[in-house]
């Protein structure tokens, strides 16, 4: 007799990988070529993350404008701040991996160590915020698109559902094969930032100012103080840059074995890739004294001023709007998994816990889909519209789940457990205070929105949860349920007339039950009245041995005289157990089943609404 493979396991929460890994290495998933590498992770998950420098650095000299060019001179001491707040962020979500190998992030972390609402709300936070980002990212890429081809401009919204439709389809294929097809401009785009920093610290001046020259300055003339309101303002603006970490933490069983390991080194390397992007970029805006005008991105003004009106430039914008249209693949490899956990907990339907032949959650990836559609519509293809909804969500949901990982820490007590406490407070602390400033800042241009939208989530969840508790005291779930009886069965079998179809229904009939009725319903046409006259002839001549039961009906309705029928045995027979066989023709041809009547989808819709009965539907294939 073998023995089986001995495995490698650690506790949660020490920071080591949960995943039974056999000695030699290799992974015992027979899925995990649908499953991501570290590499393919950072290509699938993080382009939310990747794509933000395009915005962050601009949404903190836009806030640090209002205050003149003395403003803008705390760019990077802003921008510092928020890469230190980076590194809290990937430090916590790098030991919540570990800890909650499952995926779920924020979700995950409440519900076990702050209670089950708090849990809710950090899953509605983030079902908010990746709902958000997809609408962000695809609006944002569209109107990269449209600057460059204004003629597009007018047909933006018909754009981004284009764009939409695409990134749905290839996530319907699989996670890792999404990855795949997203490497390359995630490459590009990370190479072509890079570039453009390193080429610019060795100039001392703009090469170029072609991009910004003729567009009016947004720099106020008259501010020379800069308070510190206006700073925490410019901190919780720039802090968009940092949707989309968490992200990793929610999808960890996306990965490959050791998914644990696979799944921390692409967190790190995330965390090492922006912050390195949002410092160089904010010393270049420094370096060249950059002033945001209207109309031209600051990312734009820095490719001009590092690389030159050339080649170079388009390079960087054409690689910017792909990517920005591509990070929304973010959400789609984290929100359906996080669906998942809630529809396993009983927060949501559980079709969304059901995976597709990919190892794709598919009602996750569609409902998602429809839901940034319809934001989609709504705001007109525009990116304004959206951006100030973005960053509430995914605030919240850092705040709840550094709170989370303190009491972790503190339960626990494991070896440096003050340490990371600690670190996980302050991270706790600049999240909520972030949170709170976005907010108040942007109430009035849409926050509100977000802030009535979380509650009406959370009490959603909650609405589910009860329906499936009492679902589950009906079925008696949890308990050792009565031994089986068996009753006498009764075989109801709708005909309309005499084929090979209703041969083989009366088979299979006989076959299930211990007495067969067939039943057939007559109109008050006189049109009807001979067919049933003519099916009563070829019934006695044909002597199925199965009594032939004629229905009449007022109307031309098919579900009421059987269902009525139905009742009344069940009233006369209350220890049969009935069941209604229809049969119907399975065409060779898809198209065909258009020329079907549907006359029994009719009648067991009606069957399954108005009684009790068994509903059983024997489909009769026909050969090409």
């Amino acid at each position: 007799m073998t023995t089986p493979p001995r495995t490698r396991n650690a506790p949660a929460g020490d920071g080591r990988t949960h995943d039974a890994v056999p000695e030699g290495g290799r992974s015992p998933d027979p899925e995990g070529r649908h499953r991501l590498t570290a590499l393919g992770g950072l290509a699938a998950l993080s382009l939310d993350a990747m794509a933000s420098v395009a915005y962050g650095p601009e949404a903190v000299v836009l806030v640090l404008a209002t205050a003149g060019a003395h403003g803008l001179g705390f760019t990077l001491p802003v921008t510092l701040a928020i890469a230190a707040l980076l590194a809290v962020l990937v430090a916590s979500y790098r030991q919540v991996i570990a800890a909650f190998p499952d995926g779920g992030g924020s979700y995950a972390v409440a519900r076990r160590h702050l209670g089950r609402r708090a849990g809710l709300v950090a899953a509605a936070s983030l079902v908010l915020d990746y709902v958000l980002n997809v609408a962000v990212s695809v609006t944002a890429g569209v109107a990269a698109l449209t600057s460059a081809f204004p003629a597009l401009y007018g047909e933006r919204t018909w754009l981004c559902l284009a764009v939409l439709a695409v990134v749905t389809a290839v996530n319907l294929r699989g996670v890792a094969e999404s990855a795949r097809l997203f490497m390359v401009p995630t490459a590009v785009f990370v190479g072509a930032i890079l570039a453009m920093v390193a080429v610019g610290l060795f100039r001392d001046h703009p090469v170029s100012t072609a991009t910004a020259a003729g567009h009016a300055s947004v720099v106020a003339g008259n501010a020379t103080t800069v308070g510190a309101l206006l700073l925490l303002k410019a901190f919780s603006a720039g802090c968009s840059a940092l949707t989309g970490v968490e992200a990793i933490a929610n999808a960890v069983p996306s990965f490959r074995a050791p998914r644990v390991r696979r799944a921390q080194r692409t967190e790190v390397a995330l965390g090492a890739l922006l912050g390195v992007m949002l410092i160089g970029l904010s010393v270049l805006i420094g370096r060249f004294h950059l002033q945001p005008v209207h109309g031209v991105t600051v990312l734009a003004q820095l490719a001009d001023a590092s690389l030159g009106h050339n080649w170079a430039f388009y390079v960087v914008q054409f690689a910017t709007m792909v990517l920005l249209a591509l990070a929304a693949n973010t959400s789609f490899g984290g929100l359906p998994v996080l669906m998942a956990l809630l529809a396993r907990d009983n927060h949501l339907p559980h079709v969304f816990a059901l995976k597709a032949d990919r190892q794709v959650h598919r009602h996750g990836v569609l409902a998602l889909a429809a839901a940034s559609a319809v934001l989609l519509v709504a705001s007109g293809g525009d990116s304004d519209v959206v951006v100030p909804l973005f960053a509430i969500g995914v605030f919240i949901g850092f705040t709840v789940c550094q709170v989370g990982m303190v009491v972790h820490w503190r339960s626990g007590r494991a070896a440096g457990w003050r340490r990371k406490a600690v670190l996980n407070a302050c991270g706790a602390v600049l999240t909520g205070v972030a949170a709170v400033i976005v907010t108040a800042t942007k109430f009035t241009e849409g926050a509100w929105l977000v802030v009535v939208a979380l509650p009406v989530l959370v009490f959603a969840f909650e609405q589910v949860h009860r329906a499936y508790a009492r679902i589950g005291e009906r079925l008696g779930l949890g308990r050792v349920p009565e031994p089986p009886r068996r009753h006498r069965s009764l075989v109801v079998v709708p005909v309309s007339s005499l084929s090979r179809l209703t041969s083989e229904a009366l088979t299979a009939a006989v076959s299930l039950g211990d007495e067969v009725l067939a039943v057939t319903v007559t109109g008050p046409d006189p049109e009807d009245r001979e067919q049933a006259e003519a099916l009563r002839r070829d019934w006695d001549l044909w002597r199925p041995g199965v009594p032939l039961v004629e229905l009449t009906c007022a109307g031309r309705a098919l579900g009421r005289p059987v269902t009525g029928y139905l009742s009344r045995l069940a009233a006369e027979r209350p220890q049969a157990r009935i069941t209604v066989l229809i049969a119907e023709v399975e065409p060779a041809r898809l198209w065909q089943r258009l020329l079907q009547n549907q006359r029994g989808a009719v009648l067991a819709h009606a069957v399954r609404r108005d009684t009790d009965a068994v509903v059983c539907r024997l489909r009769f294939r026909l050969t090409p």
